[in-house]
């Protein structure tokens, strides 16, 4: 067991060996410090001329000894004590001061950060005797602004402050809010975060669409929190000052993780996990898990399962166990590896395997094109942004029960049915994955097998949501999609769906505005305008440029 953490170099072997006593040590119950500690610290503190920190466990006992410079102590990894929801880290943290400062900024942030019980300094005179002893702990959701409290100062012979009791009550107040996440423990609560340089109205639609995303991904939302910076930390993405805010509403809300709106880095979630401890991933994490929830077939997890490793691989680091299954019974190590090469290694073998077999799933998919061919069946793709209306277009067209909900990302897997005009041409109607603004890379390159069905479609029907504030956006977003699959020259017809939410004057000049053909997927009636511009074209093979243009302005 390591004794001591910190820099030792230097110390004489009987200062380590007082160092490794303090081992021994315990406190009761009451006490936030014993005098007798206190003395032993501040002497050895002023004797080796650097700060000195113990962190003491629920247990009354000494679980780690630091040893720090004359200006400040790094508290060492302590992921073993890991905080649940409402819950404080189980760990309290008392350090001396050499200069008889009180609680400095750094301190009361690694209280916030770290969900600590308490942090508390001593502070001592040049022959280190303590004098006074500075402590404070996080508070419950509060009016004033902050987040913490300072007790006022302790006299080191009077140090029974009932100490695991006044805890104790801090975290009944703080796991209040948690009581109903408790009753379903399945279920993730996060706080919601963007850091913007756009403009306050762009920042806040992005915002709405996370949220949207979170609430598909079977996630509570319990806040949301938009920050305007002009550039945002290379770092951190946030300044650490807004992390702690951060870290206090997460505790205070009962949050299991936080959503960043923007796609974080690999040295940014390094970073950011090194500072807080609770769970961070960000929006295209976020779209990845909502993915794999979604996918059925042997093809849809395969996609998904290659767009995860190859967005993990880069951001694999030592403390990231989201990759720990990859070596979990897989047979033995290789001479001299550590964990983070094997799981490196195993992910590229494992990248590999999927690519080789999702190649095979192409060829399928090429012996189905061929048989379609040579029948002479026509094909229609649906595409649009998610949750526009596709599968409920797909239902009502073809009377089949296409999986159609009010979620993002409902529909996964592609699903083809053949369509029969009243002129008695018979169609294949293809209903595809959902477009997303910003759609994560991995994600195209693992889902190019289904793209790849769009390039042979004689039409494409984009679905757009007129009843969606952000239909503009997302228009552009599907387009410039298109555009980098070079489908922009295929015939195209914009359908604007939902008609039905939205007054009948508006409809009918965003369809002149759009050059697009109104209708609301669920009835049956409005779709007769739409059938016959869909039959006419596939009967005379009209170019887009006969046809509604993605050129068109918006």
């Amino acid at each position: 067991m390591k004794k001591l953490y910190g820099n030792t170099a230097g110390l004489k072997a009987n200062q380590i060996k007082r160092l490794g006593n303090l081992y021994r040590r315990r406190i009761p119950p009451e006490f936030l410090l014993t005098h007798e500690i206190a003395r032993d610290l501040c002497r050895l503190s002023r004797e080796i001329r650097r700060q000195i920190g113990i962190m003491i466990n629920r247990r009354s006992k000494v679980a780690f000894v630091i040893v720090g410079d004359n200006k400040k102590i790094i508290i060492p990894d302590s992921s073993a004590y890991r905080a649940a929801p409402g819950r404080l880290k189980g760990l309290r943290c008392i350090h001396t001061h050499l200069n008889h400062e009180a609680l400095s900024a750094d301190d009361l942030t690694d209280l916030a950060l770290l969900r600590l019980d308490m942090m508390a300094v001593i502070t001592s005179n040049d022959e280190g005797i303590p004098r006074k002893v500075h402590a404070a702990h996080i508070m419950p959701r509060q009016s004033h602004q902050k987040p913490y409290q300072i007790l006022p100062p302790l006299n080191p012979g009077n140090l029974d402050i009932d100490c695991q009791a006044l805890i104790q009550a801090l975290e009944d107040e703080l796991s209040r809010v948690s009581i109903g996440f408790q009753a379903d423990s399945n279920t993730e609560r996060a706080l919601l975060l963007s850091v913007s340089s756009t403009t306050k109205p762009k920042s806040k639609e992005s915002m709405a669409e996370l949220q949207e995303l979170a609430l598909s991904g079977g996630i509570e939302v319990v806040g949301t929190i938009v920050q305007q910076r002009s550039k945002a930390d290379s770092r951190l993405l946030i300044g650490r000052g807004k992390l702690q805010d951060l870290a206090i509403f997460a505790l205070q809300e009962a949050a299991t993780m936080i959503i960043f709106d923007q796609e974080l880095s690999a040295s940014q979630i390094r970073s950011i996990t090194d500072q807080i401890d609770i769970k961070v991933i960000d929006r295209t994490q976020l779209i990845l898990d909502i993915f794999a929830q979604r996918a059925q077939t042997r093809e849809g997890k395969l996609q998904v399962e290659l767009a995860q490793l190859k967005y993990l691989l880069p951001r694999l680091v030592v403390k990231n166990t989201a990759m720990s299954r990859l070596t979990g019974g897989i047979g033995g190590r290789g001479p001299g590896e550590t964990k983070l090469e094997i799981n490196r290694r195993r992910a590229r073998e494992r990248i590999a395997r999927l690519e080789k077999s999702l190649e095979s799933v192409r060829k399928h998919r090429g012996q189905q094109k061929a048989q379609r061919h040579r029948k002479g069946l026509p094909v229609i793709s649906i595409i649009g942004y998610t949750n526009a209306g596709k599968s409920t277009l797909l239902n009502t067209l073809t009377q089949s029960n296409v999986i159609a909900e009010r979620r993002l990302f409902a529909t996964l897997d592609p699903s083809s049915r053949r369509l029969r005009f009243p002129r008695d041409i018979e169609v294949i109607i293809t209903d595809t994955v959902g477009f997303i603004r910003d759609l994560p890379k991995d994600l195209m390159v693992a889902f190019r097998a289904t793209l790849e069905e769009l390039e042979n479609a004689n039409l494409l029907l984009h679905v757009i949501d007129i009843s969606n504030p952000r239909y503009e956006e997302q228009i552009t977003s599907v387009e410039r999609i298109l555009t980098d699959l070079n489908l922009q020259k295929t015939a195209t017809i914009r359908v604007l769906n939902k008609m039905d939410l939205i007054d009948p004057q508006t409809s009918s000049q965003l369809s002149r505005r759009l050059r697009g053909t109104a209708i609301s997927a669920r009835s049956k009636s409005t779709l007769r305008p739409l059938v016959e511009k869909m039959e006419t074209i596939i009967e005379n093979g009209s170019s887009p440029l006969q046809t509604d243009s993605h050129s068109s302005r918006i």
